[in-house]
């Protein structure tokens, strides 16, 4: 009776053991009723009888990578580019997940292949090389689309690498060169252009200014023959008040500055070399003396 009792307790504690369902943390498990699918096991500790329920699959919640291995794609004008990609998803119902389609991963990976082909070939070999955001995009919202009934969630389609043929890439490398040799002489041609411009600039600049400094001279030589003629006149109007007076010395004035005046050009000329003199000099004395006595006579009248 002792060893039934024991029997039985141990079958309880075997049986127990056995209806445990430990799910791990990032997984969801599937528990099937004879074969049938009953409910979604969640993580944690869940009981589910033995024998009567068994665990179907595991199904891994958490974001998931799928590397797209390399294809080879013709494009819209004929060029075989060599292309590869990655694909991350989620999956949102682990029961569609798990008896909608046989195999997720390579079901995924031929739907992604298969739309990587057709959306890559509609499109030309510079398109391709330029338009990799847009390809991105394209790809998201078809395969996103085509695997909704699977119960997963696709959340980034990228693509890794573009290769080009080795002829075509040399082609497009000697295009680059051009291109930067031709923005280099439109830049150089530009710096040259705009030096010009400076250049001219500056002259006109230049110019203006050389002009106003030549009527500023002009404007101060003009006042300053203004000022000599009002002090010749001054001089002249003194000189014929004197001899309206009947100072005959005023006159050897004038004769004395002109005379000392034609000595100074016959002087400084250069073609002369010789002065000759037709007076003698004690007239020149005697006129610059008949100056002093008329400066003589002018300075005595004014203290008068």
């Amino acid at each position: 009776m002792l060893g039934a009792v024991l029997f039985l307790v141990v079958a309880a504690i075997l049986y127990a053991f056995l209806s445990i369902k430990m799910v791990r943390q990032g997984y969801n498990y599937t528990i099937e009723y004879f074969g049938r699918f009953h409910e979604i096991a969640r993580p944690g500790l869940n009981f589910y009888p033995a024998f009567l329920y068994r665990t179907g699959r595991k199904v891994n919640m958490m974001e998931q990578v799928l590397d797209i291995p390399g294809q080879e794609i013709i494009t819209k004008d004929n060029a075989m580019v060599a292309v590869d990609g990655v694909v991350f998803f989620q999956v949102l119902d682990a029961a569609k997940a798990a008896y909608e389609v046989s195999d997720l991963y390579v079901a995924l990976m031929n739907l992604t292949t298969t739309n990587l082909r057709t959306v890559m070939g509609s499109m030309d070999l510079d398109e391709l090389l330029s338009r990799r955001d847009e390809i991105n995009g394209r790809l998201l919202v078809v395969v996103d689309d085509a695997t909704t009934p699977w119960g997963i969630k696709i959340t980034r389609v990228e693509i890794k690498d573009i290769r080009p043929p080795a002829d075509i890439s040399n082609a497009m490398a000697r295009q680059m060169k051009a291109e930067r040799e031709k923005r280099a002489v439109i830049l150089e041609a530009e710096g040259e252009r705009q030096s010009e411009i400076l250049k001219a600039e500056g002259e006109k600049q230049s110019q203006i200014l050389e002009a106003e400094g030549r009527r500023e001279a002009a404007f101060r030589d003009a006042e300053a023959r203004e000022r000599e003629a009002e002090a010749e006149a001054k001089a002249t109007q003194m000189v014929s008040d004197a001899i309206g007076s009947g100072d005959s010395k005023a006159i050897n004035y004038f004769i004395a500055q002109d005379y000392v005046k034609a000595v100074s050009d016959f002087a400084t000329s250069p073609n002369s070399k010789t002065i000759l003199f037709p007076v003698e000099a004690t007239q020149l004395i005697g006129t610059l003396g008949g100056i002093g006595e008329l400066a003589k006579d002018a300075i005595e009248k004014k203290k008068g």
